[in-house]
């Protein structure tokens, strides 16, 4: 007689489907980190990129296009002297992500509101939709410990043009500036300082907002005067205009616009 074959519970029919079903979700999960760590590694390369290359084109595996520029922005230290540093902006295929990577400089505080005002300016400038492009905003800071968001947006604008247009820009010249939403360009301080930035950075044409190419100094004066046995002295504000295309020796054009930068900037 034959033995009988023993019949499996409900217990033991249930656990075998538990172990089926875990050991699936262990291959999916598996199989998910597996290709999560993978990206990663590709996005820290690009990444890297950013750093070395001045304007290069690098192709995933998708044939998605890379593009990064960068533009010198005037600025000044500590020491109220002008320097300049470098920002580079990569553009490529995404979800319309936004990264800012900035090395030992104060940038931050007011610099997210500049950032998002020059995608929307660069977006309406070149009527192209940037919700499915990621950028990333790098910025070097060299000698300069501090950078205003504000002047910056100007520059943040055209940057951002070049990059999600493929565009080289013109190294032979600067800009400051705040950016309006509008795409007019605001007045900023120091112009003087950053002048010089800019022709000690090799610039030939520094742009300027509108009636900023002369600039109003105040040059402190001590003034005294007697009464009778005594003699009283105060120090006085002394309004003096300087042409800061003479006095720094460089080219200096005022602008309105971005629109209007832009025929001074791209290598047409």
């Amino acid at each position: 007689m034959g033995r009988k074959k023993k019949k499996m519970g409900i217990f033991g029919r249930i656990s075998l489907v538990l172990g089926i079903v875990l050991s699936i979700y262990l291959v999916s999960v598996n199989a998910y980190l597996y290709n999560l760590n993978s990206n990663l590694k590709q996005e820290l390369e690009q990444l890297k990129d950013v750093q070395d290359n001045k304007k290069d084109t690098v192709s995933f595996s998708n044939s998605q296009e890379v593009n990064v520029v960068s533009i010198n922005l005037p600025a000044v230290n500590r020491d109220g002297q002008g320097v300049s540093t470098t920002l580079k902006v990569k553009a490529s295929k995404g979800t319309g992500k936004t990264l800012v990577d900035i090395d030992g400089l104060f940038f931050w505080t007011d610099t997210q509101g500049s950032i998002r005002m020059a995608k929307e300016v660069a977006s309406e400038v070149t009527n192209m939709d940037l919700s499915e492009i990621d950028l990333v905003y790098s910025i070097s800071a060299g000698e300069a410990q501090l950078i205003s968001g504000p002047s910056a947006g100007a520059a943040l604008t055209i940057a951002t043009i070049a990059a999600i247009q493929g565009k080289d820009l013109n190294d032979n010249v600067m800009i400051t500036g705040t950016v309006n939403h509008d795409g007019t360009i605001g007045p900023v301080g120091e112009i003087e300082q950053k002048a010089a930035a800019a022709k000690s950075a090799g610039a030939e044409i520094f742009l300027v907002p509108l009636l900023q190419s002369q600039e109003i100094i105040y040059e402190r004066s001590e003034h005294c005067q007697k009464f009778g046995r005594s003699q009283f002295c105060t120090v006085e504000q002394i309004p003096k205009k300087v042409n800061v295309e003479e006095k720094v020796g460089i080219k200096v054009i005022e602008i309105q616009t971005i629109s209007e930068s832009l025929k001074y900037f791209f290598n047409e």
